[in-house]
């Protein structure tokens, strides 16, 4: 397969000691020639394996490359398991967006993997890099249609000269793939044996049907699979008299499974009549059941290779799949997902920390792939914590007497800052980190106007996303409209909704500042969420307030205001900021930065009017271009 690469950001001289690489703008990547003794105990970013030089690395925040996978072609012309759009090109891309229902993940290998892939410009069809060079050199046979399978099949003679092919197993009889196979590139699991595809009989009886046997057909609709309890489309085993359907993959079960990493003994087939409990998700389950002859737990087929160790995005620590949880105390314990119970006696997932209750139902977490990763081992679990507790500080340079880091190098600012506890001046600064008034304990920089707060300052270097993270009481749900119950406004683009109670709240309202300043009052003015009074007034604005919806308030001097006139309307928005183009309707030819404030009066250029508040100038020197940031003159220039 030939391949050619596109990047000119990028060289492959030896010589060269640092690259800026597409995939992490922020910073230039080092390169690391040789592996000290001590070794380099992180991940490629780009391949998943463990880092080991030549390799590429940020000294800013933990993003590291091996030198090969960092110098992978931007594009790949063609991959002979993707003819259908062979003139497209397949685009290097950083991580598969599994939000779409239609991506199985790489066509080759058939999994998720967490790495660099390619992906084709018109449809789904992608590769992860690992496959795609192992194939690059494999000759694959032209495709070939078959009456039982919806897709066109790919034919490869010898399946064991490909490593990711040989922890696969045939579809049909479950043996490994040690001779001929059919593979489709666009389905996750259909891979068979030549042999098993030429001899598929046309009938069969199967033990969960004893009264008639079962007749094989193809459909390009979906049937539903009695057995696994799914939707599929293609060949399936049927009775018509009684509408009956097995698919093709549940026809022929393996007797006896194992997944050692999953379960520390085999499990065996269990043909059932009726319906069962799992111990291993504590869900319903019919006819087809796996039973362990040691420990005596019974569990769906797909249950056996759950994953033993996750990282769910909504918890600080990495939780555990049991089969059950032993207690101290006889207490109830609720998912912290869906707020029902969880029965101690069935499988669930659970923190071992020590003082940790967190427990949750096997599918409330793993419902979405997007939310949580799969842990090898222990030992994983602990680089993460390491990786979790790293500081944002640097180096302290001086202590004062306190035992508090007086001076400090901070990752996020070039110059040495000192801590201080007020300002010489009585000047509006705010924290670089969050944007708040600096009002108490702060770091500033003596050589250049920069403030972090001493919180901030001392925030962890890398942090789940609080947009994924939830305290257990709020829930975001995309899918229902919910009127906020912090501005009264309808929540059309989903919100953050209690799991017991209709209580919701927008994004915004949800990211309010418990606490902010503003010159209308010289103490902090809290966030207050419910006024007694009929009739409420904003003493910024002097309008109407209605009572019932969130407002700043200072108990002392009785003052109240709506948050927006508090915090004005972009309070998190730094200057110089250059704003991303669907801020605004693009007919200017130069990049835009915001400003809070300006000097002397400027016009705006769309509509003329003079600029007392928050603009979009352009950032060329040369170029007058300013324009409100009031919505209409943002959308109408």
């Amino acid at each position: 397969m030939e391949m050619k690469n596109e990047n000119e950001n990028e060289s492959h001289d030896e010589s060269v000691k640092q690259i800026q690489h597409d995939f992490h703008e922020e910073h230039p990547l080092v390169l690391v020639a040789e592996q000290s003794n001590e070794g380099l105990k992180a991940h490629c970013n780009g391949c998943g394996e463990l880092l080991s030089a030549p390799c590429f690395t940020c000294i800013h925040c933990n993003y590291h490359l091996h030198k090969q996978c960092a110098e992978v072609p931007r594009e790949i012309p063609n991959h002979p398991l993707h003819p259908k759009h062979s003139g497209a090109g397949l685009l290097l891309r950083q991580r598969l967006d599994l939000t779409y229902h239609s991506v199985y993940g790489c066509a080759l290998c058939k999994e998720k993997r967490n790495m660099f892939f390619y992906q084709c410009y018109w449809c789904y069809f992608s590769i992860d890099i690992k496959c795609a060079q192992l194939s690059s050199s494999f000759k694959f046979s032209q495709l070939y249609k078959h009456d039982i399978h919806q897709h066109p099949l790919t034919f490869i003679e010898s399946p064991m000269a490909i490593d990711v092919l040989k922890r696969l197993n045939c579809c049909w009889c479950h043996e490994p793939l040690t001779y001929a196979i059919y593979l489709c590139p666009d389905c996750p699991s259909f891979i068979i044996h030549k042999k098993c595809l030429d001899e598929l009989p046309t009938k069969i009886n199967h033990p969960s049907h004893h009264i008639h046997p079962l007749f094989l057909h193809y459909s390009d609709r979906n049937h539903f699979c009695n057995l696994c309890q799914k939707e599929h489309s293609g060949a399936f085993y049927g009775c018509s008299l009684c509408h009956f359907n097995i698919n093709l993959e549940c026809a022929l079960l393996r007797s006896i499974i194992e997944e050692k990493r999953s379960h520390q003994h085999p499990f065996s087939l269990l043909w059932r009549q009726g319906s069962f409990i799992c111990d291993a998700c504590d869900t319903e389950g019919n006819y087809i059941s796996y039973i362990c002859l040691k420990c005596y737990i019974v569990v769906h087929k797909k249950c056996i290779s759950l994953p033993c160790i996750i990282k769910f995005s909504r918890h600080a620590h990495c939780i555990f799949h049991k089969y059950f949880l032993q207690t101290q105390e006889l207490t109830k314990q609720d998912c912290k997902i869906c707020f029902n119970e969880v029965r101690l006696e069935r499988g669930s997932y659970s923190c071992v920390k020590q003082g940790c209750n967190y427990v949750v139902h096997v599918n409330c977490v793993l419902e979405d792939e997007e939310l949580y990763e799969l842990i090898e081992d222990e030992k994983q679990c602990e680089e993460l914590e390491e990786k979790s507790m790293q500081s944002s500080i640097i180096r302290v340079i001086e202590v004062n007497e306190a035992g508090e880091a007086a001076k400090i190098e901070h990752l996020s600012h070039q110059h040495c800052l000192v801590l201080a506890d007020k300002m010489e001046k009585e000047i509006d600064r705010k924290c670089d980190g969050c944007m708040l008034p600096i009002s108490n304990i702060f770091y500033y920089c003596s050589e250049c106007p920069f403030f972090l707060h001493k919180t901030c300052a001392e925030l962890p270097r890398f942090k789940q996303h609080w947009f994924h993270h939830s305290n257990g009481t709020l829930n975001f749900d995309s899918f229902k409209w919910e009127k906020c119950n912090g501005c009264g406004i309808w929540c059309r683009r989903g919100a953050f909704r209690c799991g017991k109670c209709r209580f919701a709240l927008d994004f915004g309202c949800l990211t309010l500042p418990h606490s902010a300043l503003h010159k209308i009052d010289e103490h902090k003015l809290k966030l207050t969420y419910h006024d007694d009074k009929e009739q409420s007034y904003c003493d910024i604005c002097e309008q109407y307030r209605d009572p019932s919806f969130w407002y700043y308030s200072c108990s002392i001097c009785d003052t109240s205001a709506h948050p927006k006139c508090v915090l004005g309307q972009f309070p998190f928005l730094k200057d110089g900021s250059i704003m991303p183009s669907y801020f605004y309707r693009n007919h200017h030819h130069h990049n835009l930065k915001f400003f809070r404030k300006v000097e002397g009066f400027p016009e705006c250029s769309p509509c003329g009017k003079f600029c007392q508040e928050e603009i979009l100038k352009c950032e060329t020197p040369t170029c007058n271009y300013i324009v409100h940031c009031k919505y209409k003159c943002r959308w109408d220039n």
